[in-house]
């Protein structure tokens, strides 16, 4: 693919929204796909954001016509699972709230207004943005899942002379060499890093969200932790078979666009970010708490008080996949920001 030489972040950002890039035509998510996520596992969770929505409605940090913005919104799935239980807890607030999605992608936008209209018919409508530069909003409540996983990164390496070394592509061929991205060499300063990814991008998305939106709450899920590994987590996902990036008995042009491609999140240097330009990180935790402290065991108590024990111990189940503590509950974490 590769006739000339670029950096990793380039490639990596190639290979997920380039033209004939992976996110760039509509892909599967869960069984069929290469991966599931919290949103393919159980509706619970779009749930769960709906019932935190609607207590920070109720406590007052936002008013009733706020709009609620899902950024990396795919199909649709998690934006309509947040409608569902908000017009089950409360649903005059369907009256008031406007929904939005960031999506530039003109077939996912249709692929979401599809769905919208097989579940929701006319009675809810989607606001799409290309960007979020051009949101413009009073007051949002704005929620991304794993989307921070997938902002382009640099593959850093410090040799045994301790001379740190950056990856380059070419022929779809990783090789390193010396550097002096002065950017880059300040963030492995500050956290440390002798070997592995570097985000490019969180700087500025924070910015983004700060110039364009007056009063929100940001909520984000994402695997990874608050201190870096100093080895690499990149990896391809294909059929749910994972491959790391450096893995000798894989060429990477035949993944290249046609697999996932992801890895570790830095939340120290996330959270950073944003509080860097004064919005608050009001909330570092596991999917684990957050979901039980956001109330998802009380809306499992209110789906068993209205349903066969067949169905609620189906649905049951699937949240327990959401909250395992050997697997989606502890490896994924969430960021909560408010300004």
């Amino acid at each position: 693919m590769n006739k000339s030489s670029l950096k990793f972040s380039e490639y990596f950002q190639n290979w997920l929204y380039g033209e004939d890039g992976y996110y760039s035509n509509y892909k599967t998510i869960g069984k069929e796909g290469d991966f599931f996520t919290a949103v393919s596992t159980s509706s619970f969770f779009g749930g769960t954001i709906g019932k935190r929505i609607v207590d920070v409605i109720e406590e007052g940090f936002l008013p009733e016509n706020s709009t609620i913005v899902e950024i990396g919104a795919h199909h649709g799935y998690l934006l309509s699972d947040i409608v569902q239980f908000i017009y089950t807890l409360k649903p005059e607030l369907l009256k008031t709230l406007k929904f939005a999605i960031v999506e530039r992608f003109e077939h996912l936008r249709s692929r979401q207004n599809e769905y919208f209209k097989k579940c929701f018919g006319d009675e809810v409508k989607i606001i799409h943005y290309n960007d979020v530069d051009e949101l413009k909003l009073d007051n949002a409540f704005v929620v991304a899942n794993e989307i921070f996983d997938a902002f382009p990164c640099e593959l850093i390496y410090t040799d045994k002379k301790n001379i740190r070394q950056i990856a380059t592509v070419k022929n779809d061929k990783i090789e390193f060499e010396t550097h002096k991205d002065e950017n880059i060499n300040n963030i492995c300063d500050k956290y440390k890093i002798t070997k592995g990814e570097v985000a490019v991008g969180y700087e500025n998305f924070a910015k983004q969200l700060n110039d364009n939106i007056k009063k929100f709450e940001f909520i984000t899920f994402d695997y990874g932790e608050k201190y870096p590994r100093n080895d690499f987590s990149c990896r391809i996902y294909e059929k749910h078979n994972v491959h790391p990036i450096f893995d000798e008995k894989i060429d990477l042009k035949d993944f290249y666009a046609k697999s996932d491609i992801t890895y570790d999140v830095n939340f120290s240097h996330l959270i950073d970010s944003f509080e860097e330009i004064k919005i608050k990180n009001i909330k570092y935790d596991t999917q684990l708490k957050a979901l039980v402290e956001f109330g998802i065991i009380d809306l499992l108590e209110i789906l068993h008080k209205n349903v066969d024990e067949k169905t609620y111990l189906k649905e049951a189940n699937r949240v327990k996949t959401l909250l395992n503590p050997t697997g989606m509950g502890d490896r994924f974490k969430v960021a909560v920001f408010r300004k």
